[in-house]
């Protein structure tokens, strides 16, 4: 028997097929086009479904005793449908700009203290229910033509099945539920004019969705009976798969995308969240929840830097048979050393990692990064060991606001392509001053819907049996408290490079 993860992202599916012991056997990827102009920023979910096709076909292929499939997507980004399922028009992504008017509009008719009490997040044209209120004002012909409003997991679990339910986690990306009661917002879809019924069946995370259609199983090859399971949030879901389930244990997500995942084991203050951003989102564990901190660039930022600044350093790197990231740490400690300084010391240089805007504490798209503290002598080194301590910088200053919110986490969890590189987790736990393991798994949210998959069919009992058999710890980094008092010297003049560059720019 075998059990899979579809990850939906936004620029690409993947999925990925274990066995019962939780060994990863196999996977197959494919991607699809996102259109972004200076109006809107669209997905075409009628490809996306045709790419997860292409996905579970090509495993199917391989592997024709797939039990279940477990299914998580990015968030926010919902589809109009007709009854079958059809997309009426392409589907906005979270970035898109529309939405802004329609979401300062129910902010004054309800509060936005009042709809983060409710919904757990403070508003933001980026949620999905601003934006299709803007359907709603702007293109009535599809608002009224729609039969079903679905986010990405939804969509793909309705096309596949034939039933639609969301669990709460993508519910919360609505601006729309209700995370005191776990369901929609009747008041909230009242004021809007939204009806209720347009939405899915709100579900707790892993819940089996049932059955694949039969035209589904004749279409990919999947054997009649597989089980879908609706999971989560990708972010939650990589939360699962890095086996952090109890408030002392948060997620470190070290992709392209910079996550801290703390969980609260109570409620957390919406006045200490609110200022910062941060949402409140239920979490598998009952009665527990989540947040993201998050930076747009964080992998995304150091990839920047060797792909421009080190494109020299690339080839040398590549004559080396080395990675230009190894390359780049070894030249930076070199260079330290040759100065009469600590090879593992801060740069001293400050990089805002805004390159794509600011996430949290700020949700400032209108922010630019910058790189301060260079002279004639600086080299890509000195450059990369500066991108790297911004993103840790930031990590930090969005570390304060949520234990001061409440969050407790005594160790972080890593994930992500970043947790291979022994230098980067190593100045994290040294800025943070708090223990980093390194996992196995780069690919945490496709092993977290794994799990869920798994403790849905049966093959393992619990969150704790799952993560017993599929997470997998290499190595720990203790915190260096001399390092840690170096770095916050460092660190007390980052806080002031937001409000000194913002103005300029």
């Amino acid at each position: 028997m075998k059990i899979a993860g579809l990850d939906i992202g936004t620029t690409g599916c993947k999925c990925t097929v274990f066995d019962e012991k939780g060994s990863e056997l196999g996977k197959a990827y494919h991607d699809y086009p996102v259109k972004r102009r200076v109006g809107g920023h669209e997905i075409d979910a009628t490809a996306l479904m045709d790419s997860v096709y292409a996905v579970i076909t090509e495993m199917a292929a391989q592997y024709s005793d797939i039990a279940g499939i477990g299914v998580t997507s990015f968030g926010e980004t919902f589809v109009c449908t007709d009854e079958e399922g059809n997309p009426l028009a392409p589907a906005m992504l979270y970035t898109d700009p529309r939405g802004k008017d329609e979401c300062e509009w129910l902010v004054g008719k309800l509060g936005a203290k009042h709809i983060a009490e409710v919904t757990g997040v403070t508003p933001h044209e980026m949620y999905g229910l601003p934006k299709l209120l803007w359907i709603k004002n702007n293109k009535p012909e599809i608002y009224d033509a729609t039969k079903h409003i679905l986010q990405m997991e939804d969509f793909v679990v309705f096309s596949l099945t034939g039933n639609a339910i969301i669990d709460y986690s993508l519910a919360t990306r609505s601006m729309a539920f209700d995370i005191n009661v776990l369901d929609w917002s009747e008041e909230i879809l009242e004021c809007a004019g939204i009806d209720k019924s347009l939405f899915s069946k709100v579900v707790p995370t892993g819940t089996d969705a049932g059955e694949i259609k039969e035209s589904v199983a004749d279409k990919t090859g999947l054997a009649k009976g597989t089980r879908i399971i609706a999971i989560s949030q990708d972010q939650v879901a990589a939360a699962v798969g890095a086996g952090a389930f109890e408030g002392d244990i948060g997620v470190d997500g070290a992709g392209t995308v910079q996550c801290l995942t703390p969980i609260y084991e109570d409620i957390p203050d919406v006045d200490k969240m609110m200022p910062g951003k941060y949402v409140i989102v239920p979490y598998v564990v009952p009665d527990s929840y989540v947040t993201y901190a998050f930076s747009y660039t964080g992998g995304a930022l150091i990839q920047w830097c060797t792909d421009n600044i080190a494109k020299k350093e690339k080839e040398i790197a590549k004559e080396e048979g080395i990675s230009v990231n190894s390359l780049l740490e070894r030249q930076y400690a070199e260079g330290r050393m040759a100065d009469g300084l600590d090879a593992e010391g801060p740069s001293g240089m400050l990089a805002l990692p805004h390159f794509a805007g600011a996430a949290t504490p700020y949700m400032d798209t209108g922010s630019k990064g910058c790189i301060v503290g260079m002279t004639t002598a600086t080299t890509p080194a000195d450059i990369y060991r500066a991108c790297m301590e911004g993103v840790c910088y930031e990590m930090y200053l969005n570390y304060k606001n949520i234990t001061e919110a409440g969050a407790r986490p005594k160790k972080l969890h890593a994930t992500g392509g970043g947790a291979r590189s022994a230098v980067w987790m190593q100045m994290k736990a040294d800025v943070l001053g708090l223990p980093i393991v390194a996992l196995k798994t780069v690919d945490a949210g496709t092993v977290g819907s794994a799990m869920l998959t798994g403790i849905a069919l049966g093959i393992f009992k619990n969150l704790a049996d799952a993560a017993g058999h599929m997470v997998e710890q290499t190595h720990i980094y203790e915190p260096r408290e001399d390092y840690h008092k170096k770095y916050m010297e460092v660190f007390a003049k980052y806080e002031k490079l937001y409000d000194a560059v913002r103005g300029l720019v």
